[in-house]
């Protein structure tokens, strides 16, 4: 009986020296910041995909859509139009924009800065979706070199779903010129 129970506890004594190590390996890989990103950036935790519906060859729309990939978001683009979707989303037409976007259930209208969408991706209120009517210079897609370094003033609206609006994020301008 000896024998059986001197292998059993060999056996324990190897299991928890094996869980020990896995701990002190977690504990080095999260001291060197390794295991950090994936609780700090959702992107790399999972994959959020941005429908767009444009027109093939609207410039500022294709930057928006570099500016969504560049913080990490996967972009289905649709060069389509986006008056169509619009409608059919539910967007406001008195709030429209060159491009329309749908991601997670809400709806993005116009150039919404990605910094925008994360946060309404992870405060989930009941609403529509976002919007930026017009095309304000300086805006993510409306901020390139032929802007001269431009920055109007602009606000990203929550949209509920009757159409009704509030202020969800307001940017200040610089209105300067660099020649």
């Amino acid at each position: 009986m000896r024998g059986v129970l001197g292998s059993q506890e060999k056996r324990c004594s190897i299991q928890i020296s094996q869980m020990m190590q896995r701990r002190q390996l977690l504990r080095a890989i999260s001291s060197l910041g390794l295991v950090a990103p994936i609780f700090y950036f959702p992107s790399f935790a999972q994959t959020i995909i941005v429908e767009v519906w444009k027109d093939p060859n609207c410039g500022c729309c294709q930057s928006w859509v570099d500016h969504l990939e560049a913080n990490g978001f996967k972009v289905d683009v649709r060069n389509v139009g986006n008056t169509a979707a619009r409608k059919r989303l539910g967007m406001p037409e008195k709030l429209g924009s060159c491009h329309t976007a749908k991601v997670n259930g809400y709806v993005l209208e116009g150039h919404v800065p990605a910094a925008d969408i994360r946060k309404l991706l992870a405060d989930r209120p009941i609403a529509l979706g976002l919007a930026v009517p017009g095309m304000p210079i300086g805006s993510p897609g409306m901020d390139g070199p032929e802007y001269k370094g431009r920055k109007d003033s602009f606000e990203v609206l929550l949209v509920q779903k009757n159409g009704n609006t509030e202020s969800f994020t307001r940017y200040a301008g610089q209105n300067r010129i660099v020649m």
